[in-house]
């Protein structure tokens, strides 16, 4: 049987949403401390984003305005970035993905703000909903690990700021020349903090320009290529044949697709007790309800790369 458009947008999305799984993985892997690792992910996919005239060409037509607007959603994203290694240094890689979860929650919430719509009352609801799950996911873990729980709840309410921000701004731009702004203007915003990051937080401070050894080199080529550059490519073919609702349930999908791969490639199910699996399973059980919540929507760009870990690509 030949592989219809639709299938075939089934398929890289969902190999999207595993490459995405992987970033909470390596993120582990990594020995860089999360402020270096940040840093040295963005620059190389900044790096390889200049080589693309493309995205010359749409930095040379952006009004100045909208360059400064572009540029403040990116230290926005580099502070959900170095806060989600940072959840994930300090607890491990299934605490980060299910703080990751909680970002749907929050845009739910902030969005109709930002984005200047209606408030939903039945997402409001979901918001409610997964407040035993939380319970439980913080009753679950061990007590050295409530910080990174905290970190990650952070890292999440950054999600909301900057894809609620990037959807309103998203049709005035090309999204590869986007993603290569604020990527650029959240690695020199995280330039300019490291010499302040040992007094604010030391847990993610280490110095950016020593050269990773070959381990962290090769985890960080596959977090930038393969986890980032590839499946933005793969999502911009897929969400031309695809609905917003099994876009948005797909990537719901990914904290599940890192908490398993979790389990299986670094063991960390003995870290962790049962209470907070059922924790889990109740924020997940909210947050893939989200797009029947949802109101219609169409899809035109796919979101900037800079959303990977558990964002919404249908805008």
């Amino acid at each position: 049987m030949p592989m219809t458009d639709t299938r075939r947008a089934f398929l890289q999305i969902h190999a999207c949403v595993l490459l995405w799984g992987f970033t909470a993985i390596l993120g582990k892997l990594i020995t860089l401390p999360a402020l270096p690792l940040v840093w040295w992910r963005m620059l190389i996919v900044v790096g390889a984003l200049a080589l693309v005239p493309r995205v010359w060409r749409g930095l040379r037509a952006m009004p100045r305005r909208l360059l400064l607007a572009y540029a403040g959603i990116g230290v926005l994203v580099s502070l959900h970035w170095l806060t989600f290694y940072g959840a994930i240094k300090l607890a491990n890689a299934s605490v980060g993905a299910t703080c990751m979860a909680l970002a749907t929650v929050f845009t739910a919430l902030i969005e109709p703000k930002l984005a200047h719509r209606r408030f939903s009352r039945a997402e409001f609801a979901l918001g409610v909903l997964v407040l035993p799950g939380v319970a439980l996911v913080v009753g679950g873990v061990p007590h050295g690990m409530r910080l990174g729980i905290v970190v990650g709840t952070i890292s999440a309410l950054f999600v909301a700021l900057f894809s609620s921000l990037n959807k309103r701004l998203v049709e005035h731009a090309d999204p590869l020349t986007v993603t290569a702004l604020e990527l650029g203007a959240g690695t020199l915003a995280l330039t300019l903090l490291a010499p302040l990051m040992p007094a604010i937080f030391p847990a993610f401070a280490g110095p950016l320009l020593v050269v990773p050894t070959l381990h962290d080199l090769l985890c960080l080529l596959a977090l930038s290529v393969l986890c980032t550059l590839l499946p933005f490519t793969l999502s911009l073919v897929a969400l031309r044949h695809m609905s917003a609702f099994a876009a948005q349930l797909a990537v719901n999908l990914e904290p599940v697709y890192a908490i398993v791969l979790a389990i299986l490639l670094l063991g960390e199910q003995r870290e962790l007790t049962p209470w907070f699996y059922a924790g889990v399973a109740i924020i997940l059980g909210a947050v893939l309800v989200f797009p029947l919540l949802s109101r219609p929507q169409r899809i035109g760009h796919a979101e900037v790369l800079a959303t990977a870990e558990a964002k919404e690509l249908a805008e």
